[in-house]
């Protein structure tokens, strides 16, 4: 029978590689070398949320922990702070926030949550601090999820389309710019005119009530299925795609979309 483990147990093994005749990987590693672990992890849970696939939820969400602990035990090593300091100030955080639930405020409902959220949110220490609507939006969000983040901020000053209407105009006129840029030759002036065009179907995305990531990520999979698909009916007939000219491999393609 495998031993039972707890929290802190996982805190002194975690400490364990990390001392000095530990793991020799575990101690070469800084915040920077592994930051984008956090995100492959936090994503790695979401397909499997997705697949509604209970052990790799389980098994994700220790991936992602083991990103949060080991962070805190760098940040320890230096005297920055530790695991009981995350522990304290989320803790701290989710009571102060949750008046309704910790303290006497009444709320009508969820719409009434959010509003709170926000308002206490924005007067804890250091918010004063932000002097423009676009700070604390982080740098490193994926792009259409930042692009969504800074243009619902621009709206909470009224500075958006009425209504998509309006939006589709941009869209088609950014489109007309980037067939400009393309025609000039100027690499870079076609890369600002793509990112501009993005920035736009974003914004009609979010005009139609779409989540523009999660629109995207139904036509990867899309995309992702049908080429499977391709690929095994080329199998199928003793070939491989790269072996089929342009022709066959758009034949096999619509072969799979009529499937």
């Amino acid at each position: 029978m495998s031993r039972t483990y707890d929290f802190d147990d996982l805190r002194a093994i975690m400490a364990r590689l990390r001392a000095p005749d530990g793991c020799p990987w575990d101690r070469e590693q800084t915040h920077g070398s592994i930051k984008d672990c956090l995100l492959e992890e936090a994503y790695e849970f979401l397909e499997a949320v997705e697949d509604d696939d209970t052990h790799h939820m389980r098994e994700e969400l220790g991936d992602l922990l083991l990103q949060v602990v080991f962070h805190a035990q760098m940040a320890s090593e230096s005297g920055r702070f530790g695991m009981d300091e995350v522990v304290q100030e989320l803790s701290e955080k989710l009571v102060r926030r949750h008046p309704h639930v910790f303290g006497d405020t009444a709320v009508s409902g969820s719409d009434e949550v959010v509003v709170n959220w926000e308002a206490i949110k924005n007067a804890e220490a250091g918010k004063e601090e932000r002097r423009s609507r676009m700070d604390g939006i982080p740098r490193t969000f994926p792009a259409l999820l930042r692009a969504k983040k800074i243009q619902v901020r621009a709206a909470k000053d009224g500075f958006d389309w009425p209504d998509a209407a309006p939006v589709w105009a941009k869209v088609e006129e950014e489109i007309g710019e980037v067939r400009e840029a393309v025609a000039e030759g100027d690499a870079d002036h076609v890369e600002e005119e793509v990112g501009d065009l993005l920035f736009a179907v974003v914004n009609l995305s979010r005009k139609l009530g779409v989540d523009p990531e999660i629109a995207l990520q139904r036509a990867n999979s899309k995309f992702d299925a049908r080429y499977r698909g391709m690929e095994a009916l080329a199998e199928g007939r003793g070939a491989r795609m790269s072996d089929l000219d342009l022709p066959a491999q758009d034949a096999l393609w619509n072969e799979v979309k009529r499937a």
